[in-house]
């Protein structure tokens, strides 16, 4: 086998490590940055929530371009505008500046379905879902790594800038090993939906704004309710415009087919649930219990390695056993009791947090749930979309979940910014993180009752292994399908 063919694998497998670790390296530095910057909680956690929303944006496009112009020219650029982007908010004490260059990470999201095409170009049918299922691995072992690595860095007497200096080397590091990729053309004609991209763009930043700022300016204000309806105008737009254009960001046509729809609902509820289990449990561990009667006092090196590591680490043993429950029970039932179980781990934390194992046991619960719908969701789409369709119905879904993860964290700052603990620093009432668990557990059952009701009893579909190799993110979770020879 040739060199750069051989390299395929471990560079996919580091870059998609990269995807990661850049999501979760902030997560437990937003009151640090707070705190640097002089600036509210609100504006701290658009760190978080711009690069999300990017990301949303961003992904689609990304793998469009791939396919046009070649996955390694892209993937090359992609690390460019990541590398930039570090280095700007390592350099920057500027809140403006700060999100740009979250901004430019959120690039970093494309390299997933990047790295998968590539491995899909490069190896061999027999080795590439073995392949595919090391690389998704690696996404849960790149969220463990970026939390160790923010506690190391992060301890008594450190700046978070370092964890940006850190990711300018982690990124230079994939570039050098996307360079010695092979160079292939790209398969695809046509062009980018530009227009597209930006009216979803503006559509989404129009529904987070009003979101994250309602506590601040009033739910019932002008400006609220003019964002929520210009959100609305904003995205019908955007509706309007994929129906026209030859080559659509977003395939409408799938949004009104219930089974997709109640999928990416799915997908929706579980970005949610992802970041609101991390926000709310960095927030309840960190929270002096001298001054509010509550929490751990936690520093960042606890509360990434003893609360927050357990649940994302997990993932390494957690992924195969969704794939196995997929196989064995179907989609629809791995679903539906992903929803049971993040239901029950966010109702344990409403109840139950007043020791250090019990906040374990229930972020580990949730984050198990979010990997087994993860593993559920691909095979879903696949059994109700016919096999052309496989990547438009996974690029929307992609686009849920990091809307969803948007939403968890305006959602997480609201329920905590208001009515504050009155002190030097405002922290929130533990009943307001009672509130948070609470309502995530109801739309955990809300979800799994729409599953459940909803979509169709339907038999697992028998798999070519062309088809199970084309789909990434089937492929990548390991999914023991039966396959038709």
């Amino acid at each position: 086998m040739p060199f750069r063919t051989r390299l395929a694998l471990p560079v996919a497998s580091y870059v998609v490590l990269l995807v990661s670790a850049l999501q979760t390296l902030v997560v437990p530095v937003v009151a640090d940055i707070q705190a640097d910057l002089g600036i509210s909680t609100t504006a701290a956690s658009w760190v978080v929530t711009a690069n999300l929303l990017a990301a949303a944006v961003l992904t689609p496009m990304l793998g469009r371009l791939g396919d046009l112009y070649g996955r390694r020219t892209v993937m090359l650029g992609v690390l460019t505008v990541v590398l930039l982007g570090s280095i700007l908010a390592a350099t920057t004490s500027s809140l403006p500046l700060l999100l740009l260059g979250r901004v430019a990470q959120a690039a970093s999201f494309g390299l997933f379905p990047l790295a998968i095409g590539v491995l899909r170009e490069e190896l061999p049918p027999h080795r590439l879902t073995g392949a595919m299922a090391m690389v998704s691995g690696m996404l849960s072992v790149g969220a463990g790594l970026g939390l160790v690595i923010t506690g190391l860095l992060m301890r008594p007497g450190g700046d978070y800038h370092r964890l940006f200096w850190l990711a300018t080397l982690l990124t230079l590091i994939g570039l050098a090993g996307a360079w010695l990729l092979t160079a292939r053309p790209g398969a695809a004609t046509g062009t980018i939906d530009w227009a597209g991209a930006a009216l979803l763009g503006l559509g989404l930043v129009l529904l987070l704004l009003p979101l994250a700022e309602g506590n601040s300016w009033g739910w019932g204000s002008a400006r609220v309710l003019g964002l929520l309806a210009g959100s609305a105008v904003v995205l019908t737009l955007f509706v309007l415009l994929e129906r026209r254009v030859t080559h659509p960001l977003v395939s409408t046509r799938m949004l009104s087919h219930r089974p997709i729809v109640v999928a990416n609902a799915a997908g929706l509820y579980l970005g949610f649930s992802m970041f609101a289990v991390f926000l709310a449990v960095s927030t309840l561990v960190q929270t002096p219990p001298a001054v509010a009667g509550y929490g751990f006092g936690a520093s960042v090196l606890a509360t990434s390695l003893i609360y927050l590591l357990p649940g994302t680490a997990s993932g390494v043993i957690t992924a195969p056993l969704g794939g196995r429950l997929v196989a064995r029970f179907g989609a629809k039932a791995t679903l539906v009791i992903a929803a049971v179980l993040a239901g029950a781990g966010f109702a344990w934390l409403a109840v139950l947090h007043a020791a250090t194992w019990q906040v374990i046991a229930g972020a580990l619960a949730v984050n198990t749930a979010v990997t087994f719908g993860y593993a559920a969701l691909p095979a879903l789409l696949i059994a109700h979309v016919e096999p052309a369709e496989t990547g438009i119905a996974n690029s929307v879904n992609s686009i849920a979940r990091s809307v969803g993860m948007s939403l968890g964290t305006a959602f997480v700052v609201t329920m905590t910014t208001r009515n504050p603990i009155p002190g030097p620093l405002p922290l929130p009432h533990e009943s307001q993180l009672v509130t948070v668990f609470v309502v995530s557990a109801v739309l955990a059952a809300a979800a799994a009752t729409a599953v459940g009701l909803l979509l169709p009893r339907a038999r697992r579909p028998r798999l070519t292994v062309a088809e199970v190799e084309a789909d990434e993110v089937l492929g990548a979770a390991g999914l023991d399908v039966p396959v038709r020879h």
